[in-house]
């Protein structure tokens, strides 16, 4: 065998034996009936749906869930036959017969859709599978508790014609990510009454959820039948403040973002550093060429700040971040061209993590993951 050559101008490398153990970690923290659904929405926010469908399978998660139907057809089409995958996403005129077709369990929140599922399943001659969404206060897509009524009456006599199976009842929170939020127990009510009013209506489902990863973290009673965790099944706290570090739950980093210098020079102080020169060397230094930029997910708001492990220090970005590059100013240090530099990883090495980059551009570590382009290759270690 011989092994394939990495990627020299950059790489997300992608733990899957992370992914795994993490996958068994958040299964042991929820009850022995408890199923839990791997989200691999957003190409398995950015480490690759496919292969991190595939590993979280191995690891015990029985459902997926993707917010498109696209991204849930391009799972079956790939040889994911046999899982339940929910979808939840959807718009007038999306490919309601192909989901049927492929088994997908289809959200419905809205007789809008109920209609447009309805005539998919007419015209396939199956039965498709829809989940009931319950807008318990987060605002978005769901049903809201007035018009809940009409919609469990309508599915439930869709469901009597032969035409939908009722499987689930779901719906999102909006706060678990701030545990002690008034929001969530109101939350919690609504959600119990709007599945209380189904179930007497006749509604029997499979699966009654409503637990992202904060919950399933943080709150076993919003465990029902399932969990759906997101974020916190690549190692990255949902947050590391109000939820707590993500290694305080046993989990670990599935990504690692790496690039090769491109090059390194010698440049006297005063010497104006990228777009705008926002920044200027304060004396005679070495700059360091990092061939990365936004065009692949690097964020531009972390211009002068966002962090980067080269030659065993962490260095900050110099100036503005490019569309294809940036600059590090290196203090005189002379690494060969082609020397690593780590933008984040799990931490163990004195790397920075995707928290860091999030911190230093005012935003979310689900953001900087998501974020990585299509241009950063990924190689999966731990298979």
């Amino acid at each position: 065998m011989t092994e394939t050559p990495q990627p020299r101008r950059a790489r997300a490398e992608i733990d899957l034996g992370a992914l795994r153990a993490n996958v068994r970690t958040l299964r042991a923290r929820v009850a022995p009936h408890v199923q839990v659904m791997a989200v691999v929405k957003a190409d398995a926010y950015g480490h690759g749906a496919v292969p991190c469908a595939r590993a979280a399978l191995e690891a015990g998660a029985t459902w997926l869930g993707t917010a498109t139907p696209h991204e849930a057809l391009a799972l079956r089409a790939a040889g994911l036959t046999e899982p339940r995958i929910l979808c939840w996403l959807w718009t007038p005129g999306d490919p309601w017969a192909e989901g049927v077709e492929a088994g997908l369990d289809m959200t419905v929140s809205g007789m809008w859709a109920l209609r447009e599922v309805v005539e998919a399943a007419r015209q396939t001659g199956l039965r498709a599978r829809i989940q009931l969404k319950a807008d318990t206060g987060l605002g978005r897509n769901g049903c809201q508790p007035a018009d809940w009524p009409e919609l469990v009456g309508e599915a439930l006599k869709a469901e009597a014609q032969g035409l939908v199976r009722i499987t689930g009842v779901w719906s999102h929170f909006a706060c678990a990510d701030e545990p002690g939020h008034p929001s969530v127990p109101a939350q919690l009510d609504v959600f119990r009454t709007m599945l209380d009013y189904a179930e007497k209506a006749g509604v029997e489902p499979e699966v009654r959820h409503i637990a992202n990863s904060p919950a399933t973290l943080t709150l076993p009673e919003a465990h029902f039948d399932l969990v759906r965790p997101g974020i916190a099944m690549y190692g990255v706290s949902p947050d590391p403040v109000l939820v707590g570090p993500s290694a305080a739950f046993g989990l670990r980093p599935v990504m690692s973002l790496k690039a090769s210098v491109a090059l390194v020079k010698h440049v006297p102080g005063g010497h104006g550093v990228s777009y705008g020169h926002h920044y200027t060397t304060p004396g005679e230094t070495t700059l360091g060429l990092i061939p990365v930029g936004y065009a692949d997910g690097i964020p531009r708001h972390a211009s002068g700040r966002g962090p980067v492990l080269v030659g065993g220090r962490v260095r900050t970005v110099a100036g503005r971040v490019a569309m294809d590059q940036f600059v590090v100013d290196l203090g005189g240090d002379t690494p060969e061209p082609g020397a690593e530099a780590v933008l984040f990883g799990p931490g163990d090495g004195g790397e920075p993590t995707a928290q860091d980059w999030a911190e230093a551009a005012d935003t979310i570590a689900y953001e900087i993951v998501t974020r990585i382009g299509a241009r950063v290759p990924r190689v999966y270690v731990g298979e």
